[in-house]
C-alpha cells in the first residue's frame, strides 16, 4: 500500500460520543509511519467533494484531546446519498491530496459509503484503504452487540422517562397520562430503554411501544384502560417509527428521504406522540402530557455514559490500528465477553456485511403483548446504561 495522507469523515445523526471515535482515529493515525497527515471531511462525503477540507493533523494535542468529551459531529455531517456521477469527482479528489485511507464514522448508510468507494477506487487501480467506525444511537447497526453513542442516548431516555413519569405519578389528579416519544426508524432499542426507569409495578412506564410490533389502535386503547385501572394514572413510551399493520405510519406520513426513510414529525406528518395523545383524550376525555425530545438524545454529553465515551475513542484507535496493519474493506465492532461484570473487545466486521442492514430488536427481547421490554431486553441494556438514581418517597401509610 502506497504511503499516503487519510482521511476522515463523520456522517448522519451526531451522538454524544461521535467526537470521541474522531479523536481517537487522530491520535492513533499519529503514531502510524505509513500515513502522513490527516484531514477532515467538512460535511462528510459531500464536502468531500466540494474540497472542504481541514487539516486534522495541524490542530493541537489539547484540542484533539477534548474532542472525546464534545457533543455532536465536530466536522459536520451530510445525508448525502452517493450517485454514479460522485464517484469520479471522489477519486479526482483522493488523487488530488494523496489519500489512500479513508475512515468514515456512521450507520448503516455511512458504511454502504465507504463499501462504495473502496470499490470503485480498485476498479480504477487506486490504492485506498476503507474502514468503518460504528456510530448511532438508534442501536441498529447489524454485528456489532451495540453501537458508540447508543448507551448514552439510552440512559438520556432512561433519565428523561424516570423523571418524566415522577411528574405524571404526582400531577395525576390533573393529567390523567403523559407520552413519551423516542427516536427510532425502524428499530426500538432506544424506545426499549426507558423501561430502565421502571422498579415497581406503578412506576413509569407502564407501555412501551416498539416499531417492531404493529400498533393496534384499540388494543392500544384497552392497555391505557388497564394500566389506568391498576395505577391511577398512565406513562406511555413509543418510538417515532411505530407503524399499523398495513405499513402505515401512525405518524400519518408520507415524506422520505434521499435514502427512502420515512420522515417522521412535522414536516412528514403530525408525530406519533401527539397522535396517540389524540387517541386517549378522544377515546377517555382525559388531560395529558407529552414529551418530544427529538435530536437531543444524540447531543446530551452532560448524560454520556462513561464506559461509551471509551468504547467510542476505542474504536477510532482500533480503526486506525487496522489501516496500518493493511486492513480495508472493514468496520470495527465491539464484542461482548460478559455483562456481570460487563466486559468486551473489539472484531471486525465487512463492510458489504454491514451495508444498509439493519438489526431490529429480536423478538426475545418484547414480550408476548408488544407492549413491553422482556428481561431478555433489560439484562442487556442495563450494564450499557449503568445504574439510574434512586428517589425519596413518602409513606403515605402513616397516617396522624
Amino acid at each position: 500500500m502506497s504511503k499516503g495522507n487519510a482521511i476522515v469523515g463523520q456522517s448522519g445523526g451526531p451522538t454524544s460520543v461521535i467526537n470521541a471515535s474522531l479523536a481517537g482515529i487522530v491520535q492513533g493515525c499519529g503514531e502510524m509511519a505509513d500515513i502522513g497527515r490527516i484531514l477532515g471531511m467538512r460535511w462528510g462525503i459531500e464536502g468531500f467533494m466540494g474540497d472542504q477540507l481541514v487539516d486534522l493533523s495541524a490542530q493541537s494535542a489539547s484540542t484533539i484531546e477534548g474532542l472525546r468529551r464534545t457533543p455532536s459531529s465536530v466536522l459536520g455531517s451530510s445525508r448525502h446519498k452517493l450517485q454514479d456521477a460522485d464517484f469520479p469527482k471522489i477519486l479526482d479528489q483522493l488523487r488530488r491530496h494523496d489519500i489512500h485511507t479513508i475512515f468514515m464514522i456512521g450507520g448503516n448508510d455511512t458504511m454502504d459509503t465507504i463499501h462504495r468507494v473502496t470499490d470503485y477506487a480498485a476498479r480504477e487501480g487506486y490504492e485506498l484503504r476503507g474502514i468503518g467506525v460504528p456510530k448511532t444511537v438508534d442501536n441498529d447497526l447489524f454485528a456489532t452487540d451495540h453501537t458508540p453513542g447508543y448507551p448514552s442516548a439510552a440512559r438520556y431516555t432512561a433519565l428523561s422517562v424516570q423523571q418524566a413519569g415522577r411528574l405524571a405519578r404526582d400531577m395525576q389528579k390533573v393529567d390523567q397520562f403523559t407520552i413519551y416519544q423516542s427516536i427510532g426508524r425502524d428499530s426500538g432499542w432506544l424506545t426499549a430503554a426507558g423501561a430502565l426507569a421502571k422498579r415497581s409495578a406503578d412506576d413509569a412506564p407502564h407501555l412501551v411501544y416498539m416499531p417492531e410490533r404493529a400498533f393496534d389502535e384499540e388494543r392500544f386503547l384497552d392497555d391505557v384502560a388497564d394500566a389506568y385501572a391498576r395505577f391511577g394514572y398512565v406513562a406511555i413510551v413509543c418510538g417515532e417509527g411505530i407503524r399499523y399493520a398495513d405499513g402505515t405510519p401512525v405518524s400519518a406520513s408520507r415524506t422520505t428521504d434521499k435514502f427512502a426513510n420515512v420522515e417522521f414529525g412535522a414536516m412528514g406528518g403530525a408525530s406519533v406522540g401527539l397522535q396517540l395523545h389524540r387517541m386517549v383524550s378522544d377515546r377517555f376525555g382525559w388531560r395529558g402530557e407529552f414529551q418530544i425530545t427529538e435530536s437531543l438524545p444524540m447531543c446530551a454529553i452532560d448524560r454520556a455514559v462513561e464506559s461509551d465515551l471509551a468504547e467510542a475513542h476505542a474504536c477510532g484507535r482500533e480503526a486506525a490500528r487496522l489501516a496500518g496493519e493493511g486492513a480495508t474493506g472493514v468496520m470495527v465492532t465491539i464484542v461482548r465477553e460478559s455483562s456481570d461484570p460487563y466486559r468486551y473487545s473489539l472484531g471486525t466486521a465487512a463492510l458489504e456485511d454491514v451495508a444498509v442492514r439493519a438489526k431490529p430488536m429480536p423478538d426475545a427481547m418484547i414480550n408476548e403483548d408488544g407492549n413491553f421490554p422482556s428481561e431478555v431486553f433489560l439484562e442487556y441494556a442495563r450494564p450499557l446504561v449503568g445504574e439510574l438514581p434512586e428517589y425519596a418517597d413518602l409513606d403515605f401509610d402513616r397516617v396522624p
